[in-house]
């Protein structure tokens, strides 16, 4: 349920229970009061979510009308009193309106803004510097990226291009205040090679688009939702939003500090394919809950701008994904390394020589120059019965991996190094 406080001409008061009682408000009251110009009715009415925007549009024929609306969830009691747990068994979604003034409010101060994006690029930094995880999950929870990606979404669905460009705008200033403060930090501190964090944030495995359109849905359904039945806290919604985004910011700023441009290639497809992945899917969640161009209170929005800009969103998302798989491996590293890991395990059982003990597989970091390199470090174990040398067993299973990943069309180099162990002559049954 929602609280509205509506203020009226003195007169009108009347009309107004009687549209409310029409929407099937509850718990309505009406007094006298004395407004600032003139004396007014005032009129207290609680109403279902679904309903506000409703009741809002049918009120708007009565001049001078004041409304506040408090966007927190109301419990209205009311007789019989054995009915009140059934009353409340069921918990709604948010007014479209309440979700639209939450964006707008959200689109405020920007001192405030700006300084978390620039504290999140001296966390971001300090994590990627010294490898330290639980540093990197601070600055997704303290980046400010998630409000403005969210209202994009908004705007969209909302038809809104004057909040599109505002967010927009937002979004792109909070990450290149958070590239600069990392970038300029790596300059400071004279940082000349990348670190392992910086690697591993950098990469972009096959399935990185999944993360965007489950964020973005999750992000809104947690805006629509009432705050009495969402399972997820809007933090953790937020950070969802954020994982992506945060540690690949910092990376370009450190990567163009340092001259590692395909960490910086590689971290701007991140960021760009976060924001068109979570519009879309956002977009379309907040479509469903009927945020719509045109409602009550509300007459900024256009129809046209929300399929053009769906349109536009879903072309960006499919020529990213194009040059993801068209420019491989270097957009595919993580996958492709997995996928070279089940192509080894099976040239190795089908040797009929060794048994594969482990498989560490791995782009490197610093490529030489002309080429992709591909690491993989394999130890194996000899099968019984089988006489031949450690060195033969190496060289044999080195080419039949080198030549199986050359023939898959890797677009690798593949450096292999094979180790073979032995197992012991005997077991030793006492240790003393």
């Amino acid at each position: 349920m929602c609280q509205l406080l509506i203020q009226v001409p003195r007169g009108r008061g009347k009309d107004v229970l009687d549209i409310a009682k029409s929407h099937q408000g509850s718990n309505l009251a009406q007094f006298e009061a004395t407004g600032s110009d003139q004396p007014t009715d005032f009129v207290i009415v609680h109403v279902s979510n679904r309903k506000v925007e409703d009741l809002l549009a049918e009120l708007e024929g009565i001049p001078n009308l004041q409304v506040t609306l408090i966007p927190r969830g109301v419990m209205v009691l009311q007789p019989p009193a054995n009915e009140v747990a059934q009353q409340f068994k069921n918990v709604e979604e948010r007014s479209p309106i309440e979700v639209f003034l939450s964006g707008l409010q959200a689109v405020g101060s920007w001192k405030g803004f700006l300084g978390y994006a620039a504290a999140a690029g001296f966390v971001v930094w300090i994590g990627l510097f010294t490898n330290t995880s639980y540093l990197l999950v601070a600055a997704m929870l303290i980046a400010p990226f998630a409000g403005p990606a969210m209202n994009v979404a908004i705007a969209t669905a909302r038809g809104d291009r004057q909040l599109l460009g505002r967010s927009l705008g937002r979004y792109f200033s909070a990450l290149a205040v958070t590239i600069l403060v990392a970038g300029m930090l790596s300059l400071i501190l004279r940082q000349e090679v990348a670190t392992t964090s910086m690697i591993n944030s950098s990469q972009v495995s096959t399935v990185a688009v999944l993360l965007p359109l489950v964020a973005g849905a999750a992000g809104a359904l947690n805006l629509v939702q009432s705050e009495r039945s969402s399972l997820v806290s809007g933090a953790a919604a937020g950070m969802l939003v954020a994982a992506s985004l945060a540690p690949p910011a910092g990376v370009v700023g450190m990567a163009s500090a340092i001259g590692r441009w395909e960490m910086v290639i590689r971290s701007l497809f991140l960021l760009l394919l976060q924001l068109v992945g979570i519009n879309f899917s956002a977009a379309i969640v907040f479509r469903v809950y009927n945020l719509s161009p045109q409602g009550a209170r509300y007459k900024r929005g256009k129809q046209w701008v929300f399929p053009s800009a769906l349109a536009v969103t879903a072309i960006a998302l499919a020529g990213l994904l194009t040059w993801q798989f068209w420019h491989h491996p270097q957009l595919q590293r993580p996958s492709r390394a997995q996928h070279a890991n089940a192509e080894i395990q099976e040239v190795v059982d089908k040797s009929g020589l060794v048994e594969l003990v482990e498989a560490n597989v791995r782009f490197t970091g610093p490529n030489i120059e002309g080429q992709n390199t591909l690491l993989g470090v394999v130890y194996v174990q000899r099968r019984a019965g089988v006489t031949e040398s450690s060195e033969q067993i190496r060289d044999r299973i080195t080419r039949a991996i080198q030549t199986r990943l050359l023939e898959q069309g890797f677009n690798v180099t593949p450096l292999i190094d094979v180790n073979v162990l032995e197992a012991p002559k005997q077991k030793v049954s006492n240790l003393v």
